[in-house]
């Protein structure tokens, strides 16, 4: 039996470090000021610092501008950016970026009915300061865990971009071909030349994304994900 009048109990806020379950942590967060960035990674609390302008707004406008050209282009395919992820019981991350295949196209993840991701998207996108980081360490191995396909970390300190592939349950780097270019396994022609965002050459960026999006491997996906919209 509950008393009309006994008070309820107060939402704490989340403190860096806490232990908490999922449903817990999004209590809390949702109760927390709109400009507060919180995750859950392994059960644990990370709350994020204020975003330094060039070492992280610059690149990640950098990589949504790259994302964002192939997402306009590829239907079937969303661009999110900072979105809540919902992994597993204990891990509930907000990514720099993910780009993911919609489920009506056979994606892995969905978007539930309170509006978040919930399962794997097939590219997320971390920016880093350095290889310190728990991006490629606490982060990296709940991805893994999880399947995420390809895993994106711009090392923005070390001038590195590591992209993992998700290969029989294990990360492995894709290759850098003499020039200096990547091309995603799972979205065809998605292809990075990494000298030239690493130097914030966005010109030079497009030109080899617009080189994958005239490919053969391009078209025939694209022709794909569309046949499966219109079943």
């Amino acid at each position: 039996m509950t008393l009309a009048n006994q008070p309820t109990s107060p939402i704490l806020p989340l403190e860096n470090g806490d232990r908490l379950p999922r449903v817990e942590f999004e209590r809390r967060y949702q109760a927390m000021p709109t400009h507060i960035k919180a995750e859950l990674i392994e059960g644990q609390v990370y709350m994020a610092s204020p975003v330094r302008a060039r070492k992280h707004g610059k690149p990640h406008a950098a990589v949504m501008g790259w994302l964002g050209n192939y997402w306009f282009a590829t239907p079937g395919v969303e661009l999110m950016d900072n979105p809540t992820v919902r992994l597993d019981t204990d891990n509930e991350p907000q990514p720099d970026a993910c780009l993911r295949i919609d489920s009506v196209v056979g994606g892995k993840s969905r978007i539930s009915e309170d509006d978040y991701i919930e399962g794997s998207p097939e590219l997320i996108v971390e920016v880093s300061a350095s290889s310190a980081s728990y991006d490629l360490h606490d982060k990296k191995q709940v991805y893994r865990r999880n399947g995420v396909q390809e895993y994106f970390v711009w090392r923005v300190a070390d001038l590195v971009i590591d992209w993992f592939s998700w290969q029989n349950g294990v990360y492995v780097n894709l290759p850098v071909d003499g020039d200096g270019i990547i091309r995603s396994q799972v979205f065809p022609g998605l292809w990075l030349n990494v000298p030239d965002i690493l130097n914030f050459n966005l010109p030079g960026v497009l030109t080899v994304l617009n080189q994958g999006l005239t490919s053969p491997e391009y078209q025939q996906f694209r022709l794909y994900l569309q046949s499966l919209r219109t079943t």
